[in-house]
């Protein structure tokens, strides 16, 4: 997955670590939050509305409950305020 909206210029990470989108590798930093690594992976629609509306992080801090993913094989964690793990599982209904 692609790496393209994170900032690389002048900015220091942590070693990248893996995360896994729907089985599919996804390198992150630890540190980061789910959300933000889906976002800098390319991925937009995080969830659908039972009309099967696309949905995607609005607020970023927890109060809009628009980036709830699966994390782990627990279902509507909000992903703005989870933090990143190596070998994390994150569940989409729209990828992989």
């Amino acid at each position: 997955m692609p790496d393209r909206i994170r900032i690389h210029a002048g900015v220091r990470r942590p070693a990248p670590i893996v995360i896994h989108v729907n089985g599919v590798a996804t390198p992150c930093h630890p540190g980061e939050t789910v959300a933000t690594a889906l976002l800098a992976a390319g991925i937009v629609v995080f969830r659908r509305t039972a009309s099967g509306a696309p949905r995607a992080p609005v607020c970023n801090m927890g109060v809009c409950f628009d980036c709830l993913v699966s994390i782990d094989g627990r279902p509507a964690v909000r992903s703005c305020m989870t933090r990143v793990a190596a070998q994390m599982r994150i569940g989409l209904p729209d990828h992989g």
